[in-house]
């Protein structure tokens, strides 16, 4: 089922940078990520409320805190450089840069979760690596 999640992921994921670029014109970058985010904090915590979760804020330790709230910022640092990039350049050059994060989170995971990296895992980052240098150029 993760695959379905993924998938769908990615198709959203696209229709973000495709209407974000269409959103951008005349607006400043740092306008379009704070109503962007709004949008998003709506649609969490509304999805929360529905699967009746919310009482699971008061059962997370600190470290989840700690943890979630970093992802958060890194979040919110990614959207706003994500969104400048797309105001300035083409949405088919930016998207591929941004996917490098394949890449670094493969790295990243072997480095901190000591995930297996095969020859697969090579291979795939040197392809995704080799496809982003040849897309954006």
């Amino acid at each position: 089922m993760w695959l379905v999640y993924a998938l769908l992921a990615a198709v959203f994921a696209a229709l973000v940078a495709i209407l974000a670029r269409l959103g951008l014109e005349g607006v400043n970058s740092h306008v379009a990520v704070a109503i962007r985010t709004v949008v998003v904090l709506v649609m969490a915590w509304a999805m929360v409320f529905i699967t009746g979760h919310h009482g699971d804020v008061f059962t997370m330790t600190r470290r989840n805190w700690i943890f979630l709230i970093a992802s958060g910022v890194a979040t919110g640092i990614s959207w706003l450089f994500f969104f400048r990039a797309l105001q300035l350049g083409d949405v088919s050059r930016v998207v591929p840069i941004d996917k490098l994060s394949v890449v670094i989170t493969i790295i990243l995971a072997f480095v901190i979760f000591r995930e297996e990296v095969n020859w697969r895992t090579i291979l795939g980052g040197v392809l995704v690596t080799a496809g982003t240098v040849l897309l954006a150029l």
